[in-house]
Order: structure tokens, then sequence, then C-alpha cells
């Protein structure tokens, strides 16, 4: 049995068609509409409203005889199954909810459709025009035509639309094809939805209230606002993309969110000022600005912590959370679908928060080095490992302890010393200490000499460094951390707010961030009191040096017994780098030769770190060797 709007709808078109037939005696023509005859100029004349012809009278006594079965029909009409919990969520009144049910019964089926082509005189308009939908409702209190005015029912809430640019009585209305399709037991989502939307299952509010969420992450916000059903979305770009939004609300029931990386913009404030039946959500790190916010009662919610607790872990991971991590809601979310294709590992996962986001800017290094690697004095080595405890710790101080932030959780690490020395090194223990990647920032790829170039580079190496838990390393900071300059023309001035911006940026970000230096008193001293920890890195001593020289050579490499390392060690005082340079090039120089890598090797090698370092080669260094490196190249160089 057909439902109660569809009957409605056919005795309303039943009573049109008997009033074309009976009281204007139009019949049936086969190229309606394409050309006018002189009967129906004639017939034309006689109807028109201002002439007050004898087809008022008829008209009005077919429509009477008509009107039980029309009659009937609304007494039988109700807001039921899938057409009325539509209607009630668009919050539409009977008579615009009748004339919806009238364009969906047309347009579902080919039959009406041949039927109103009849009604309007026109095979080529199988749709009911504005024209003829105020003759159907010609109650004069009812809605009629008015339901899909620019500020009717039906296109408030996206659930039909006028087409058309013709004359206004010729435009016609048509129902959404995803209401139609949603009617039809189709519930796939809007194609027009914006890119990257994205529906939430949960109870339905039924407030259509105006919210405005801002502080955390994305999800941490989400998570503020309970279990609603929700429909998330970026911010459209288009008329259609909004109405899009509108439709596959009320359709669903569910609260638009509207995920914002900035101010809302003046089209989306008139929408959400006109769809007033749906509840809407402004979603944004920072708080509105009060002109962007729609002209409707608001309130606010404020998110000051985006920490995922032990119930997210739960709901995310089936597992306590993992202490190694202080994952945001938003990363414990990314995390735990990139683990359920990787075996349920945390570890990775995390690793893979940042993947993609910094190519260009940054170079990763995935930690294989560990501590045993790191040869460094005993107090540096204790710095360091304070270093990782309080990026790991910083969940019990600031959040347990309820420690100020001064002023983020970030935790900023200052590594000064001549090259070589280790401080790269340092950093990737560190970072595999904590399970972290380091990113290497590329300072050629982000220092540019157009203004304002560099601070959008920095912003996206921040940024995206934000969306994982990773180690930041500038390598060589003074090229963007150095002092302040007087101001003697306009690139010194930019240059200045590059560091105030860099400063600015430090002090909220919420990672590990390591500079390294060669010189400590070239950072500007603005940054000094945002650094957590200070490590100065010097020139190894001779102990560390013979253990960097063991080292060097690997259990598996060819090394003749007389290798000595502890002359090595004594004679030349150069830095970790050196040392490892040195013992790859001895190292080349023998399997060249076919051989182990002998004490001549070892020392030819350390004659060309010097020439790379453009550093005097002397005797007392060199002691019994100092033949071998005070001869010709040519006469050095090992055997072809």
């Amino acid at each position: 049995m057909a439902e109660a709007w569809m009957m409605l709808a056919d005795a309303l078109l039943q009573r049109e068609a008997l009033i074309c037939r009976l009281a204007e005696g139009r019949p049936p023509r086969d190229f309606a509409g394409l050309y006018v005859t002189d009967d129906e100029v004639e017939r034309l004349l006689a109807g028109l409203p201002g002439l007050d012809g004898p087809g008022v009278e008829r008209v009005a006594a077919v429509r009477a005889g008509a009107a039980g079965p029309v009659v009937e029909a609304r007494e039988a009409f109700e807001l039921s199954g899938p057409f009325g919990t539509v209607a009630e969520n668009a919050g539409l009144t009977v008579g615009e909810a009748e004339v919806l049910a009238l364009l969906l019964a047309v347009e579902m089926s080919p039959a009406r459709q041949r039927l109103v082509g009849y009604i309007q005189d026109s095979v080529q308009l199988p749709r009911l025009t504005l024209a003829t939908l105020g003759r159907i409702f010609v109650e004069d209190d009812h809605v009629g035509v008015r339901a899909v005015a620019p500020r009717g029912g039906l296109i408030r809430s996206a659930l039909a639309r006028v087409t058309g640019d013709g004359p206004w009585g010729t435009q016609v209305a048509e129902p959404a094809a995803r209401l139609i399709w949603h009617l039809a037991g189709d519930d796939s989502p809007d194609p027009a939805l914006p890119p990257g939307t994205a529906a939430r299952s949960g109870t339905i509010s039924g407030k259509s209230e105006l919210v405005l969420v801002h502080g955390g992450d994305r999800e941490s916000r989400l998570h503020a606002l309970g279990g609603q059903r929700l429909l998330v979305v970026p911010p459209p770009e288009t008329d259609l993309a909004w109405q899009a939004v509108i439709r596959e609300a009320t359709i669903t029931r569910s609260t638009v969110v509207v995920d914002l990386p900035a101010a809302l913009p003046a089209a989306g404030r008139d929408v959400i000022q006109r769809a007033t039946h749906l509840g809407w959500v402004l979603s944004s790190r920072g708080e509105q600005p009060l002109e962007s916010v729609p002209d409707r009662p608001w309130r606010e919610i404020a998110v000051f912590d985006g920490a995922a607790g032990p119930e997210d872990w739960q709901r995310a991971m089936g597992r306590d959370p993992d202490p190694a991590y202080r994952l945001s809601r938003e990363q414990l979310r990314l995390v735990a679908t990139a683990a359920h294709t990787d075996g349920g590992l945390v570890a990775p996962a995390v690793r893979r928060l940042a993947g993609g986001h910094l190519d260009g800017v940054a170079v990763r290094i995935r930690p294989r080095r560990g501590w045993p690697d790191l040869i460094l004095p005993a107090e540096e080595s204790t710095q360091l490992r304070e270093l990782a405890a309080r990026h790991r710790e910083r969940d019990t101080v600031y959040g347990r302890w309820r420690f100020r932030t001064a002023p983020s959780t970030g935790v900023v690490a200052l590594f000064a010393g001549p090259s070589g020395t280790g401080k790269t090194l340092a950093a990737e223990v560190v970072a595999g200490e904590l399970g972290l990647d380091l990113y290497k920032v590329d300072l050629s790829a982000v220092v540019s000499k157009y203004i304002g170039e560099t601070e959008k580079n920095l912003e996206r190496i921040f940024g995206a460094a934000a969306a994982g838990d990773l180690v930041l390393f500038f390598d060589e900071a003074d090229a963007l951390f150095g002092k302040r300059s007087e101001v003697s023309d306009a690139h010194d001035r930019y240059a200045n707010i590059e560091v105030a911006y860099l400063l600015q940026r430090l002090e909220t970000y919420d990672g590990l961030v390591v500079l390294a230096t060669n010189l400590q008193r070239n950072i500007d001293a603005a940054f000094s009191r945002r650094i957590s920890v200070a490590i100065d890195f010097v020139p190894p001593e001779e102990p560390e040096r013979r253990l960097i020289w063991r080292q060097a050579f690997p259990s598996t490499a060819p090394v003749a017994g007389d290798l000595d390392l502890d002359f090595l060690a004594r004679q030349f005082k150069i830095t970790g780098g050196v040392i490892s340079n040195a013992a790859l090039g001895a190292a080349f120089l023998a399997a060249a030769e076919g051989g182990p890598i002998t004490m001549r090797h070892a020392v030819l090698s350390v004659k060309r770190e010097f020439q790379k370092l453009g550093r005097l080669r002397t005797e007392k260094e060199f002691d019994r060797y100092w033949d071998l490196v005070s001869k010709d190249a040519t006469d050095a160089a090992p055997a072809g």
C-alpha cells in the first residue's frame, strides 16, 4: 500500500488534472508546449484572472467536486516513517511537508511526470513549475509555492531547489537526489559534501543550538561535545557544498561541526543564521572573532588539555596508556589507525605521525645508535640522560603534580661545541632513548631571501612537528637563532622579525627541540630563558679518543696487528667526527690494496683529514711516521 504522503500527492494531481480536462476542456496533445494553436489562444484569454471569464466558475465547480479525495488524503497525511522523520528534522510545517511530498512523488514516478506534462500542457515540463505549485495549493492559508521561496522551509533545509533561468512561472522545483535515495533505502553520503567530511555516530542531540569550542587538538574538541551524532566538515568553499552539508545533517539528524583553521567566512555565517533547525559547532584552535560568529544565541566551550587519557587509550587501542608516549587525542586516533595495520605496535605508529609532512624541509633520521656509541665525559652524559627524562616525565610534573608550564610543556636543548664533538650523535641517541624519530632541519630549504617566506617555512615545520611526537634538530642554529642586530635597513628589520617569530614559536611548541651551534655566544640572549638544558660539547681527551678510535673499527673489519690505537689517541688531538672519518678513510685505502687495515693506512688517512681542515702537520704529532706523511702525495699513495 502506498504511503500517506504519496496518496496525498496523487489526490492533488488528480484534482488538478480534472480541472484541466473538465473545466478548461483541454485535450491531451502530442506536441503540447511546442507551439500555440488558435483554440489555445482563445482558451488562455478566457482563463486570464483579470478578464474574470466563465472559466473561473467552471474551475471552482470542478475543484469542489474533486475535494473529497483531497480532504481524505489530508486527514490521513501524517509525518511518519522516513519521510516524516526528515520533515520533522527539517522543522517543516504541514503545508511545507505537503509541497515536499508532491515534489517527491512526481520525481520518483515517470507516470506522474507524464501527468504533470499534461497539467502544464507541455511535454518539456515533466517537473512542477512554480506557477503550477501556486495553482495546486490554491488555499489562502496554505504556504504553497512559498515553501520553495529563498527563505522557505524546503530551501532552508536544502531538501529542494528551484532551477531554470526563464520566467518565474516556468522555473521548476525539484527535490534533492540525496533525499530520494534516502527514501529508497540508500544512505550513501551526499556526493557534494566537502572533501574530508566525516560522520561520527552517537546520540541525537535534539538541540538546535550554536556552540563555539576552541583550544586543544581537533579530537579533544570533538570529545568535549560528548557522544553526539556529528557531521564533521571542513569549511565548504561553495554554496552547493554548504547546501550538501545542511541536507546531509538534516536527513541524518546530525550536529554539524565546522572544523575551522581560521575565522568563519561570511558565507558560512549567513548559512548558519538561516539553518536554525540544525545544531552547529564552530571548532577552532583559537577563539572565533565576534564579528564572524553568526547572529544567534551561542555558548562556548574552552578545551585546555588535549592529552589522551586511559579511557581514550582503551577505546582506541584496547589497552592502557603507554607511558613512553604523551599523545593528544588526535594523535592517538591516527596512531590507532596505523597500529591496526601493523600488528598493534605503538612505537612504529608514533614514528609515522609526522611522515610526509616534513619532506623537503627536514631529513628524517631513524635512531640506530645508543648510549654505548656516544663517548662523552661523565658530566655531559648525565646531562643528556636528564634531558631525555625531562621530556619523558612531562606528564608527571605538569600533569599530576600541577607544576606551572613555562610557558609550554616543550623542552628546548642547546648543544654548543666545535664541529665533530658529537652534537648530532647525541641528538640521535636522545631520540632513540625516547623512542622517537629525529628530524634534522635543512636550513637551505628554510631560509629564504624573500620577506616572509622563512616564517612560512618555519610554521610548516612546527605545525607538522606538532602532529607527531618527534625531535626537531636545528644544526648550525646560528643561521636562524642568531643575535638580533641594530636596524639599519629593511633586511635587518625583517631578520629581527624572524628571530622574534622563532622565539614566539618555541614558547608555544610542546615537543623537544635541539639547537646545535659551534659558538654559544652567537645565540640571541632572548632564547636563553627558553632553553631548558644547555650542554657544552668539548673535544675529547685522550681516554675518550682511545674509546672512539676503538669503536671506529667494526669487529668485522680486518685489522693488522701494527694498528696502534694508543698512539693515535695520544698523538692526534682531534674530535670524534674527525676520528670517524679517518678510520673510514683508512678502510678504503686498505680495501684498494686488497689487504688489512694497517697503521700506515690510518696515519695517511689522518693526514688527509688534516688537509681538509687546513691544519698544519707537525713532526711532533706524527712522530715516527713523519717521513711517511711528509713525502709527496704520489709517494705516499698506496700501490695500485
